[in-house]
C-alpha cells in the first residue's frame, strides 16, 4: 500500500506566516525531508523524524522521500516559502515523471505557502500591484544567457521583476550584470526594494534607485524586487516610505 507524500511550504520564516493547512501537515507525517535550516524550524515530536540534506540536493531529496512514501509512509518535504516557486514542488514531479511505476501511485499533495517575494513586497507597500513577473538568476539549471534574455524582454514589456537567488559566494556577479541589463532599459529613478529576511528578527528592508542599486548589499537571502517604469515611491516623513505600483498601466510609449 502506497503512502502519502505531503510537500508542505513553511513561508519566509515568521512562524506566523505558516499556513493552518500547512501546520496540520506537519503533525501528521513522520518523516521529514529538507534542507536543514527549514528542518531545524519545525518543532517535531520524538514519533518524527528529520532526514536533511543540502541545499542542491533537491532531486535526490525528492527521490528518497518518494522511497520512503511508496513504502507506506507518511512523508513531508519541506521548502521555505511556496515549494511551488524555485523549489521542490517541481522536483518532486521531475522525479515522478523520471521514476518508477510504484511513485505514481503515492497520494501527493502540494500545500501553498508564502513566497519571498509576497513577504517583501507586503512590508515595503503594493509594489506588486500591476503586472509582475519572478526570475531566478541562478544559472545552475539554465544558461545565463536565457536569464540575460528573460530580464531584458521582461523589463521592456514593463513587468515589476522580483528576483530569487540573486547572489551567493560561487555567483558573485550576476545580480551586478542583471542591474547593467535592466539600466540600459528601464529608467535610473526605477525603484529597487532589496527585501532580507522579510518577517523574522533579522529582517532588512531598504529601497534604493535602480541608478544606485548596490548589488553588494544582497546575499541569497535576499529577494529584489525592480519595479516597472510607473512604480511610485510615496515619502511620509518620518515614517518608511511606501513603495507601490499602480493599478493601470499607460501601454506601450511611441
Amino acid at each position: 500500500m502506497s503512502g502519502r507524500l505531503t510537500v508542505i511550504g513553511l513561508g519566509p520564516g515568521n512562524a506566523n506566516q505558516v499556513t493552518p493547512e500547512a501546520s496540520r501537515a506537519v503533525a501528521e507525517a513522520r518523516f521529514f525531508y529538507g534542507y536543514k535550516p527549514y528542518l531545524d524550524r519545525l518543532d517535531l515530536r520524538l514519533d518524527q523524524a528529520r532526514v536533511a540534506s543540502d541545499n542542491r540536493e533537491e532531486l535526490s531529496r525528492a527521490k528518497d522521500a518518494l522511497t520512503m512514501a511508496a513504502q507506506g509512509h507518511d512523508v513531508a518535504v519541506v521548502s521555505g516559502g511556496d515549494p511551488g516557486v524555485f523549489a521542490m514542488a517541481a522536483a518532486v514531479c521531475e522525479a515522478i515523471e523520471a521514476g518508477p511505476d510504484e511513485w505514481r501511485a503515492v497520494d501527493v499533495a502540494m500545500l501553498p505557502g508564502i513566497t519571498a517575494m509576497l513577504a517583501v513586497a507586503a512590508r515595503i507597500g503594493a509594489p506588486l500591484g500591476h503586472d509582475f513577473c519572478a526570475i531566478s538568476l541562478s544559472d545552475n539549471l539554465k544558461p545565463w544567457e536565457l536569464i540575460e534574455l528573460r530580464l531584458l524582454a521582461a523589463a521592456g514589456a514593463g513587468f515589476v521583476i522580483a528576483l530569487y537567488n540573486p547572489i551567493s559566494k560561487a555567483r558573485p556577479w550576476q545580480l551586478g550584470r542583471a542591474f547593467e541589463c535592466l539600466t540600459a532599459i528601464l529608467p535610473g529613478t526605477t525603484p529597487v526594494v532589496f527585501g532580507r529576511a522579510a518577517g523574522r528578527p533579522d529582517e532588512r528592508i531598504e529601497v534604493f534607485l535602480l541608478a544606485h542599486a548596490d548589488a553588494e548589499k544582497a546575499d541569497m537571502a535576499t529577494c529584489i524586487i525592480i519595479g516597472s517604469p510607473e512604480t511610485r515611491i510615496i515619502k511620509r516623513g518620518e515614517k518608511p516610505a511606501l513603495v507601490y505600483t499602480p493599478r493601470s498601466a499607460a501601454g506601450p510609449r511611441k
